[in-house]
């Protein structure tokens, strides 16, 4: 996908798309979980009897596992185009944090998914 530490323009459009279809997942996910915090505190839910409707809840442990990734896709995307333009950090180096930083976003993300749902 680099060609002398620059990434091709196939690459750009991939990172573009890719930026973009998160960005759609993430509107629908913030909405639905903005939507459940508003129902969770107009009707009184306490936090345990929140988990008590999550805990093996394979659908709200699939959406938030969907979240997760949409957001370890996002930020990174946009993270690096910050510091490209910024910081005029280029090349393999911001390739390979931002790799790592989408890696740890999952890590991260899907073991508070396990926690809360398991």
């Amino acid at each position: 996908m680099t060609n002398n530490g620059k990434l091709s323009t196939r690459g750009q459009v991939l990172l573009w798309a890719a930026q973009r279809a998160s960005a759609a997942v993430l509107a629908v996910c913030v909405l639905v979980h903005l939507v459940t915090i508003i129902y969770a505190v107009r009707h009184g839910l306490s936090a345990t009897e929140i988990l008590g409707r999550t805990r093996g809840n394979a659908a709200w442990a699939g959406f938030y596992s969907l979240f997760v990734l949409a957001v370890a896709v996002h930020a990174p995307i946009g993270l690096r185009s910050f510091l490209a333009e910024t910081l005029n950090w280029r090349g393999t180096g911001l390739d390979v944090a931002m790799m790592a930083l989408a890696l740890t976003l999952t890590m991260w993300g899907l073991r508070a998914v396990l926690a809360v749902f398991v």
